[in-house]
């Protein structure tokens, strides 16, 4: 699959900001599975763009504008291949992977991923509650599946109920969120079993006469480190393994590692526009 992403986030200012300092994270990444094949960065007003790679390997772009603009606008066109088959749901958790999973070596080398963090910390009768549906982590693989299914049908998809900044722990009670709060709800849960998860950001391409949600602007999901096999991608808001209509950019620890565009100016209130166009250019 060959995609074309349009992103466009623009900002306007009620008064002239005279400094802005800016970090960009939408460069999708290239993996065994997906391959970039373009790119590029266009900013208004126009600015010198340093680059460097963060400590989860994600690409981060900055860039400052010194002088007075009422507006400012960050677009990235990406041109991206992806090749992946489906096969969460054909694994066995065989000895092997359970000695590795339960190796001390296993666990100090994702401990990152084990460690709670304030987006993804739940109560632990909130993961009771999970836990209690759809069973202990005995085999991590078919608690991942089973916590994604459980969680697909529990919340519903509601943009108006959360925000940027809310916790899966407040997020849980309310039943309802974005993608965002989906994912932040999985991780505390498989975190909270020993399970090595990831947060990951990108796109999703829809389609025609598609059920999947997340396409209005930059799409997130999660990751489970498959001892032996590597991380494997999982989507809660839609009930499916992250394959061919997933487009990664980053991964971390949780929404914060990842943030798509991070800024802070001096001057009056703002108000901002995302577009992000998605295009199946061969199959």
């Amino acid at each position: 699959m060959k995609y074309q992403i349009e992103h466009t986030n623009s900002f306007y200012y009620d008064n002239d900001v005279d400094q802005s300092m800016n970090t960009v994270r939408l460069k999708p990444r290239t993996d065994e599975c997906q391959r970039l094949l373009s790119y590029r960065t266009e900013i208004t007003p126009a600015s010198l763009i340093k680059e460097h790679t963060d400590i989860w390997g994600n690409h981060v772009e900055t860039f400052f504008i010194a002088h007075k603009h009422k507006e400012l606008t960050v677009k990235t066109i990406s041109t991206v291949s992806i090749q992946k088959s489906p096969f969460l749901h054909l694994l066995q958790y065989t000895d092997g992977m359970r000695n590795i999973f339960h190796s001390e070596l296993f666990r100090e080398h994702y401990l990152p991923y084990l460690n709670d963090t304030a987006y993804t910390f739940l109560f632990k009768e909130q993961v009771d509650e999970i836990v209690e549906e759809i069973g202990e982590a005995d085999d991590p693989i078919q608690f991942s599946i089973n916590l994604m299914g459980y969680l697909h049908r529990s919340i519903i998809y509601d943009g108006l109920a959360t925000q940027v900044g809310t916790k899966a722990f407040e997020s849980w009670p309310l039943k309802a969120g974005v993608c965002q709060d989906y994912a932040h709800i999985m991780l505390g849960a498989l975190r909270a079993k020993g399970v090595p998860a990831r947060y990951v950001s990108g796109y999703l391409y829809v389609g025609e006469d598609s059920a999947l949600i997340g396409d209005g602007a930059t799409h997130a999901w999660i990751e489970v480190m498959v001892p032996g096999i590597g991380w494997v991608g999982l989507d809660p808001t839609n009930n499916v393994e992250a394959l061919e209509n997933h487009i990664r950019i980053g991964t971390g620890r949780d929404y914060a590692d990842v943030s798509p565009l991070q800024g802070v100016y001096r001057g009056g209130n703002q108000r901002s526009d995302v577009k992000v166009s998605v295009t199946l250019l061969e199959q």
